[in-house]
């Protein structure tokens, strides 16, 4: 589902509610290790798990006074975020690959 290397965590396949616990984890381990870069660029499916893990993320980066990037954001999760009204908070984590 994903790796992590040199603060890369590399998402594939689907970031969905089923896969969510075990990135969950993931995203927070490499948080704690350093500052963070989210790749989605291998992502075929993504829900609003997603969403919830990106914010989970931004939280602990933030309390470990680390920083977090996100690319490639899907179209589907652009749109999403801005349903919710979040477009604004992700929007400073995005950057093309």
């Amino acid at each position: 589902m994903s790796d992590g290397d040199n603060g890369v965590l590399r998402l594939s396949d689907k970031v969905t509610m089923q896969t969510a616990r075990a990135l969950l984890e993931q995203g927070r381990a490499g948080i704690a290790a350093g500052d963070l870069t989210v790749d989605f660029s291998a992502v075929t499916t993504a829900d609003s798990a997603a969403l919830a893990l990106l914010l989970d993320w931004m939280r602990a980066a933030r309390a470990n006074g680390r920083q977090i990037r996100v690319c490639d954001l899907p179209p589907s999760l652009s749109s999403l975020a801005q349903l919710y009204g979040i477009e604004d908070m992700l929007s400073p984590l995005t950057q093309a690959s």
